[in-house]
Parts: structure tokens; sequence; C-alpha cells
């Protein structure tokens, strides 16, 4: 466990490095292309990078600071291109820096939700040899199970019992039920 919590520390450390120098890099490249072109949105490989941290919010943290060095690109950045075009192109990679880190995240939530519940289920598979009268099953030792705790151990199953119309009718012939309705 404390290994994980390690492996998982190093590894978050690796991931924030290599956010930051792409973040620089980026900021870098965004500063020497003239205005005009969408300097802003390679932004959006940091924040689908920040997706392998364990940290719930490192992508949100990256986005903001993705945000800003947009932001500032629009300043650093040699002129050229028209205000309008400027603007748009500044505006369109704010919006897919944060569509990204939102869909990102839903995505990232959705798939640990699955994870989580696919470790709580239980399968069986084969065969599993039965008693063609009683129902029993028998285990991998041999032992002879009710099908309902045979279940229930292997699958974390609890059963409600009750009866089916047939078997109320079969066991119990002078309980007419139709009388209910």
């Amino acid at each position: 466990m404390i290994k994980d919590i390690k492996n998982s520390d190093t590894s978050d450390r690796s991931v924030i490095i290599i956010c930051l120098v792409l973040l620089i890099g980026i900021f870098i490249l965004d500063s020497l292309i003239p205005l005009g072109v969408a300097g802003g949105v390679p932004y959006v490989i940091v924040v689908l990078v920040s997706l392998w941290s364990h940290r719930p919010k490192l992508p949100v943290y990256i986005a903001i600071i993705a945000s800003v060095l947009t932001l500032l690109g629009l300043y650093f950045s040699p002129s050229g291109g028209e205000l309008w075009k400027v603007i748009s192109n500044r505006l369109l990679a704010l919006f897919v820096i944060w569509a990204t880190a939102v869909l990102s995240l839903r995505w990232k939530a959705m798939y640990l939700e699955k994870e989580k519940a696919l470790s709580q289920v239980k399968v069986l598979r084969g065969l599993l040899p039965i008693c063609a009268s009683c129902k029993n099953i028998r285990d991998d030792k041999g032992y002879w199970n009710q099908i309902e705790s045979y279940l229930k151990d292997h699958t974390g199953v609890d059963f409600s019992h009750g009866m089916c119309p047939d078997c109320v009718k079969k066991l119990y012939p002078d309980i007419d039920l139709n009388d209910g309705k």
C-alpha cells in the first residue's frame, strides 16, 4: 500500500514536470508566432497529459494556467493579423482548453466509476455440477451446497424467498390464488 502511494507520488511528480515543461514550451512557441495564429490551442495537449495524474484537480489547475498563458501570449507575441481575428483565435483557444478540461474530467470520473463497479462484480464461469433433483451444487472440494449459499459465497448475491404460482398450486392445492382478485 505504501509502495503504491510512493509510486503514485513519483508518477504525479513526473506528470506535473511534463506539464510544466510543455506549458513553458508552448508559451515560448506562442510568443514567437505572430498574432492571428491560434497559438493557445496546443495547451489542450497539456490538459490531456494532466489526466495521467492521480490528482483530480490537476487538469483544472493546468487549464487555469493555460488560459493565463494564452492571454499573456496576446501581449508577448509579435504583432500581425487583424485584431478581430486575434481576439477570435484567443477566445477559441480558451474555449477549446476549457471544453477539453471539462469533458476529460467527466470522462475520467465515468471511467473510475465503471472501474469501481467492475471491481465489485463477481462472475461465475464454466460448468457448475448441479443435482438434477434437489438442485444443490457441488463445489471444488466435492461438497454439495444449496444453490443459494453457493451463489452467495461466489457472487455476493443475497436471496429473498417466495413461491411461484405453479409451486403454490402443487404444494398447497387448497389455496386459490384468484380469490384476492
